[in-house]
């Protein structure tokens, strides 16, 4: 064989090797118009009136649209389902007039009745949910909740016609048109809800492929347990004409190291989280990948104070006082963090607290001596709580040696599925647990309307009739200043009491590819697909 010819052969091999390299599913994607993201947890429902996760939010928001939708870089309420509103002088009637063009993914007309049912459905005590206390707000809507009231129809929620929709308010409320953009306002479809059960019963076959019938730009079409979710583009939607997305992969992958290596290999656009043991490096290898975007988010640890010894303030306190926020907010997390002295994160909507929950181990250590453990003798060994996370691990091992080496306590860790963390939490099955919160709205009362009384999300066991009338009075008051004072004292108390220890505050830290078009920097995390195409 002559050395042209063998040279000619070569060539060829290697050509036809090269057309057989096994194309990417990132590099596919462009082709498919496929979004993938990692999403970090399998979701616990998709029914929007019992999911509570930021990840399940994450989903719906692709299936689902409320009466407004929040646009990504100025966090403000923009028109959804809603194409317009008026607002009564008084600030305390809203009325809505509904998209003439908006249907429901089978072709139904989105109507204002559809939206007054799913008032009902959240509010009503049958159904439990976590979240029916955003819709405090609406005329006799706590009361309802509360069982109080047992006519529907005095609550402030009224179809005036198909397309109008009217909301009665309790009190003033500004940031109502943020309110409804959030999942607990999002309608459900009347009809396959009522066909899989009854309309307050939870876990019925209406949120499966095939069931589901939402008003979002997309559709469920597979759900395949912590393998993916798979969503496509809604025909129907009143503005499909503007989704450059044919579809949306969700990957829900717990551990940032398998979402980073997922990453690298070209199987998933956008990560979830990077551990911060990898932020160096990426960092220094490819600083456009990596995005760190501000996030309003606090990471805290949760007390159950119904179980002895976190029934004791002093201890309660002690061991949020034992904990060094600048040590995790920089060494443990490569300084992606913020340490948080306070519930409220700085600056939120113009809010600041001035109270704050400093670091101090000469205290801690006295005011576990007063509550009868001296030098941490006598003090039971107890459980930390948190779902399978290697970032979880990292912060709780600093905060397990802290307390150990500070107060002379022993803790042992409990790593669980996030379904089962959830529950945990849910049903107090915990003494201590590892918490966070995105805020769902720019605005204070995100935060602070947790730990009232009556919070489906407090999940502490802790109770303060102060608290609960200070967070009453700043929802009724007008006055910007005066409002945001009662809400610093209302703080200053849940701070005292420590039913919760703040830790840090949050960032995005995540992965993506430059073939992601039209993704921005989210302050709330909220990213409307619809918005978003794929190019090389």
């Amino acid at each position: 064989m002559s050395l042209r010819l063998l040279a000619a052969l070569v060539v060829v091999l290697f050509t036809f090797t090269g057309c057989l390299k096994r194309e990417t599913p990132v590099e596919a994607a462009r082709k498919s118009k496929t979004l993938l993201l990692g999403n970090g947890a399998e979701p616990a429902d998709l029914d929007p009136h019992i999911a509570v996760s930021y990840t399940d939010y994450n989903i719906l928001i692709a299936l689902f649209e409320g009466l407004t939708v929040i646009d990504e870089a100025s966090s403000l309420p923009i028109p959804g389902a809603a194409e317009r509103w008026d607002i009564s002088p008084d600030g305390l009637t809203y009325t809505f007039h509904l998209r003439p063009d908006g249907v429901w993914s089978n072709g139904d007309p989105v109507t204002a009745h559809d939206f007054v049912f799913s008032i009902e459905r959240i509010l009503n005590p049958k159904l439990a949910s976590d979240y029916a206390y955003m819709l405090d707000v609406l005329q006799g809507g706590a009361d309802y909740t509360a069982g109080k009231l047992a006519d529907f129809a005095q609550v402030g929620a009224k179809a005036l016609d198909d397309h109008t929709l009217q909301l009665t308010l309790a009190r003033p409320t500004p940031y109502l048109l943020s309110l409804t953009a959030h999942q607990a306002w999002f309608p459900v479809h009347r009809v396959s809800v009522l066909k899989h059960g009854a309309p307050h019963a939870r876990g019925t076959g209406w949120t499966r492929p095939g069931n589901l019938i939402g008003n979002g730009a997309f559709t469920l079409a597979e759900w395949r347990p912590d393998q993916h979710i798979l969503v496509k583009k809604n025909p129907r939607y009143y503005a499909a004409a503007n989704n450059r997305l044919d579809a949306v992969k969700f990957f829900p992958v717990a551990d940032p190291g398998v979402d980073e290596r997922a990453f690298r290999a070209g199987q998933v656009h956008i990560t979830y989280d990077v551990l911060p043991d990898r932020l160096d490096a990426w960092r220094r290898e490819a600083p456009e990948k990596l995005r760190v975007d501000p996030f309003l988010e606090t990471f805290y640890v949760r007390f159950n104070t119904t179980k002895p010894p976190f029934n004791d303030v002093r201890v309660r306190r002690a061991l949020a006082l034992a904990i060094d926020r600048d040590a995790i907010a920089g060494p443990v997390m490569r300084g992606s963090r913020t340490p948080a002295r306070s519930l409220v994160p700085p600056d939120t909507a113009g809010y600041t607290s001035t109270a704050s929950m400093p670091t101090d181990f000469d205290a801690a250590r006295r005011l576990l001596d007063e509550a009868g453990f001296p030098q941490g003798r006598g003090f039971p060994r107890f459980e930390i709580k948190m779902n399978t996370d290697p970032v979880n691990t990292k912060v709780f091992e600093a905060i397990q040696q802290m307390w150990r080496r500070e107060l002379g306590i022993e803790s042992t860790f409990v790593n669980t599925d996030f379904r089962v963390y959830l529950d945990a939490m849910q049903s107090l099955a915990f003494d201590v647990l590892r918490s966070r919160w995105v805020g769902d709205f720019n605005d204070p009362a995100t935060f602070t309307d947790l730990f009232t009384s009556n919070s489906g999300n407090n999940n502490t066991g802790w109770k303060n009739p102060d608290y609960d009338r200070l967070i009453a009075a700043a929802a009724r008051e007008l006055d910007t200043p005066a409002r945001f004072e009662l809400l610093r004292q209302a703080e200053a108390i849940v701070l005292e009491e420590s039913p919760v220890a703040p830790v840090f505050y949050g960032t995005r830290t995540y992965l993506i590819h430059p073939d992601v078009q039209g993704w921005t920097q989210s302050l709330l995390g909220i990213h409307r697909y619809q918005t978003l195409h794929l190019a090389r």
